[in-house]
């Protein structure tokens, strides 16, 4: 008798945790595929670290067929799914096709950037979902400060040596935070004019930073930003974007070579392809993450909407922290489907959230105590520590090196900025001259990275960086070469709270935990 096929679309957080819990219950018993554009398993909340030289692009990336040995990797990104015929096409890295047969499917395929209709936005910011958007922020950052050290013009300097971030959620936050330690860094190496420093904005339009949190540490978040010189500026965000700088909501033109787009997430637009019934740009599922009418189907991570059963009538938020637990749940109900038992619905219950600040600083909530400082920072290290599904070591030994010693500030030049637009479906995959995208050579075997479909298969936010349980479980593009600011007139379309058209409704700001 044949064993049951079971395929298991993305590798994100939801994705990864479903097919390495499915593995443990079916013990060889059932033969489990996972189809995903890279090799590797991404833990998003440490990509800031990634961007500003701290950990090295292979730390935050985890082996798939090194930690899930029972299960066999397809790499590709699913097209077409055929829910009568039961198949998954899908496209692999070099250009061909392929299909899987299932008697069971998990879609954990996760989120891409947001995108708002703000005039250049598309042309002139980068996101920070992937590792190739990460490598190429690093590079970018360091050019800029490079170039403004030995420009001979104020204006360009200063221009140069200016950094903007819109979006003030977990990703946001530590990216400007990470990156004014970072540029700050730079300068003393590569020195620029004596009136010139570099200088972070964080843009939002809510009425504070880290609205998701506590006001108390949304506050003390504010203060070590401000304090180390981060231009936070609540209810404002940008109206147009052009080659020479951004025309903010309050009027403003900024000078800058650099526009970081952190606002949020929408679900990968696999889902809706399906033509089933969904929520806000969400799969809707039962309690149990069955699709309703195909109990063959699960569904879990961003590209789910499952019901909040602490909340009825409300859907669990797009969170690294729902998407982890909801694998867990989603590989127990696959199992006990293909045996008869009794599934079970999906509940939670929040256990906190950390924040990397950069330095010794950051903001955690464990169990609901609110922490700062040097204290919070030992925590939040400690909980990602426990919580990566490996490579604890090798990210510890960076943490370490960077303590002792310099970072080193060079560019690798791996990715360009035309390979990382921010209008694309694959964040985890930098984009080739002729449009295809592919892993960049970082992302092959044995080198450092690219992401993975749906980095998160459940992580939205950076609220990947909420506390699940102590156990291990869970830019703006180069500058073009002619470029006028935009006029006094008001664009048309303006930033604001709600989601673009045909966007999903209150998805998290950036980032994650």
């Amino acid at each position: 008798m044949s064993r049951p096929r079971i395929v298991i679309v993305g590798a994100g957080f939801a994705g990864y945790r479903t097919a390495r819990t499915l593995a443990r219950a079916a013990r060889g018993r059932a033969d489990i595929t996972l189809l995903n554009p890279t090799d590797y398993f991404l833990y998003l909340p440490l990509l800031p670290q990634v961007a500003v030289g701290i950990l090295e692009p292979r730390r935050v990336t985890v082996s798939l067929a090194g930690t899930l040995p029972d299960v066999r990797l397809v790499l590709g990104e699913a097209g077409r799914i055929d829910l009568d015929g039961r198949t998954v096409h899908y496209t692999g890295p070099e250009g061909e096709s392929g299909t899987l047969g299932y008697d069971r499917l998990v879609l954990a395929a996760g989120s891409v950037n947001k995108l708002l209709p703000i005039p250049g936005v598309a042309e002139h910011a980068h996101g920070f979902r992937g590792l190739p958007e990460a490598l190429y922020l690093r590079d970018h950052v360091t050019r800029q400060v490079e170039l403004a050290s030995s420009s001979d013009s104020a204006a360009l300097c200063s221009a140069r040596c200016t950094f903007v971030v819109v979006g003030a959620g977990y990703t946001g936050t530590e990216v400007a935070a990470q990156g004014q330690l970072f540029t700050d860094a730079l300068v003393r190496s590569h020195p620029v004019r004596k009136d010139v420093r570099p200088r972070w904005l964080l843009l939002d339009v809510a009425d504070r930073l880290l609205p998701e949190l506590d006001e108390r540490l949304s506050g003390t978040a504010g203060r070590v930003l401000r304090e180390r010189g981060v231009d936070v500026r609540m209810g404002t965000s940008v109206k147009e974007a052009t080659a020479d700088g951004v025309l903010l909501t309050d009027g403003e033109f900024v000078d800058t070579r650099t526009l970081v787009w952190c606002v949020g997430v929408r679900p990968d637009p696999l889902a809706e392809s399906l033509g089933l019934p969904m929520e806000r740009g969400r799969l809707l599922v039962e309690p149990t993450l069955q699709v309703p009418g195909r109990p063959e189907v699960f569904a879990c991570g961003d590209a789910a909407a499952v019901p909040d059963l602490e909340k009825p009538g409300a859907y669990t938020p797009m969170t690294a922290q729902h998407a982890w637990r909801q694998g867990k749940v989603a590989g127990h109900n696959i199992a006990a489907s293909l045996t008869g038992r009794e599934l079970r619905p999906y509940r939670h219950k929040d256990m906190g959230f950390v924040v990397d600040l950069g330095g010794v600083k950051a903001a955690a909530n464990p169990l609901g105590v609110p922490l700062s400082g040097p204290v919070a920072g030992a925590v939040t290290r400690g909980y990602h520590l426990a919580a990566m599904p490996g490579n604890r070591v090798r990210v510890a030994a960076d943490w370490l090196l960077d303590a002792v010693l310099p970072r080193q500030a060079v560019q690798l030049g791996l990715v360009r900025s035309s390979s990382v637009p921010l209008d694309t479906a694959s964040p985890e995959l930098a984009r080739l001259p002729d449009g295809r995208e592919r892993q960049t050579a970082s992302a092959r075997p044995g080198a450092a990275a690219g992401g993975q479909k749906a980095v998160g298969g459940g992580g939205g936010e950076d609220t990947s960086r909420t506390i699940t349980s102590p156990t291990p479980e869970p830019v703006k593009s180069e500058p073009a070469k002619h470029g006028n600011r935009p006029g006094q007139a008001p664009a048309e379309n303006q930033p604001g709270p709600e989601p673009a058209k045909n966007q999903p409704g209150p998805a998290p700001r950036e980032g994650d935990r």
